[in-house]
């Protein structure tokens, strides 16, 4: 367990360096700070949310993202539109600029690590995704009997 922990923990400050994040967004062509990232991400994947399930989500505040969605709606990444569950309430949607700039990022960081693991067989990157998703899976049931809620199964 404490070699998990120390390679999880090697993988974190690699992918959470200014230099590292930097270089990705020039390559990426998107002029984005860290927390827009994150949050064009987490916005992608499970569009259109409300602030406060971002923040969630995120591990946050949730004036921290009403901020950063503030910027990125300035900046055309993404739109309000309305709660259709409380019309008073409002989601966060990606544009389409939005969705372009976080296909670039990804695009630019799957090239990344496609160039890092050149020299592994298929099979071994297959391994590692499996591994990867079930390693994450469980670490979110887990958080989540903690937090009392119960163990779904995935």
């Amino acid at each position: 367990m404490a070699e998990i922990e120390r390679a999880l923990s090697r993988i974190t400050y690699l992918g959470t360096r200014a230099r590292h994040h930097d270089r990705l967004m020039a390559v990426a062509d998107v002029p984005l700070d860290r927390a827009a990232v994150a949050l064009l991400r987490q916005i992608a994947d499970s569009e259109p949310q409300r602030p406060g399930e971002l923040a969630q989500r995120l591990g946050v505040e949730a004036s921290h993202v009403t901020r950063t969605a503030q910027q990125l709606e300035k900046a055309g990444y993404v739109t309000r539109v309305p709660d259709p569950d409380d019309r008073r309430a409002q989601r966060i949607r990606l544009t389409d600029a939005g969705r372009q700039a976080i296909d670039r990022v990804r695009q630019a960081g799957a090239r990344g690590m496609q160039a890092a693991l050149a020299d592994w067989s298929p099979e071994e990157l297959r391994q590692l995704a499996t591994l990867f998703h079930r390693m994450v899976d469980d670490f979110l049931a887990h958080a989540a009997e903690e937090e009392g809620e119960p163990r779904a199964s995935a």
